[in-house]
């Protein structure tokens, strides 16, 4: 939260900034490198100690491990079909990197790099990458006809495999658009209620009474950007089955 004279200043908590001393400025290691690691750690340990015992009843921490596990695999053999499962460690990975990279940054002091376009982006170029990699490979020069609809009128050809082109270019631009607005927009919002409490409240015993709405706002943003969280992961996930579905069957 920041605030200068009456002016708040929402984006200051997205500027990158060394950390670890001199380490993270000789080797540029930001917040975000940083709770990109706690992230990868955190999935680790989820996956690894929830699953360790195995027991056939669950505690909490199992339990959660195998309802990830389950839900992205339904997701994607869902989407793509049998031919899905061999791409699930993949799916698997980015869902749960995006998800916890939403939800850390919930936490107060925390960074969410899902906020940045540099990250959303790459994870973008890897699904766009590795799903036309998969249609090479599967198809090789015949998956340039998914460029042009099987029956489509050839008089229309100028027309259609120009735009269809265009569409399957922008995929990696609209898949990490899609998750930087949400969690720029979401957080932008976090600050300016959470500005406005304190602002408000400052303003002395009446003050206290004004601030409560903001507060009640905050409150109910943060159940929302809970939400946002799981639900950018499931759009980020989806939309990757989506696409290789596409890879797989052309159509």
């Amino acid at each position: 939260m920041a605030a200068e004279g009456k002016a708040i200043d929402a984006l200051h908590q997205f500027n990158l900034a060394p950390v670890l001393g001199e380490f993270g400025e000789q080797y540029m290691f930001s917040q975000s490198t940083l709770f990109m690691a706690v992230a990868v750690v955190l999935i680790t340990l989820l996956m690894v100690v929830g699953m360790a015992r195995g027991a056939v009843v669950p505690g909490r921490l199992q339990s959660l491990a195998e309802a990830s596990y389950e839900f992205v695999h339904e997701l994607v053999v869902g989407q793509v079909g049998d031919e899905g499962k061999k791409f699930f460690p993949f799916v698997f990975c980015l869902f749960m990197f995006v998800l916890f990279g939403n939800l850390l940054g919930l936490i107060p002091y925390a960074f969410t790099f899902t906020s940045h376009i540099a990250v959303t982006f790459a994870l973008a170029a890897l699904v766009f990458v590795l799903v036309t990699i998969v249609g090479l490979v599967i198809h090789g020069t015949h998956f340039f006809s998914y460029f042009f609809p099987e029956g489509a009128p050839k008089l229309l050809a100028p027309l259609i495999i120009p735009i269809e082109i265009i569409s399957y270019l922008s995929r990696p631009i609209s898949l990490s658009v899609r998750l930087f607005a949400n969690m720029v927009a979401g957080h932008v919002m976090l600050i300016v209620f959470a500005t406005f409490v304190v602002m408000i409240g400052s303003a002395g015993f009446i003050g206290y009474f004004g601030a409560v709405l903001p507060l009640a706002i905050n409150v109910i943003l943060v159940g929302f950007e809970l939400l946002v969280a799981f639900l950018q992961a499931y759009v980020f996930a989806i939309l990757t089955s989506i696409y290789l579905h596409d890879a797989v069957h052309l159509h």
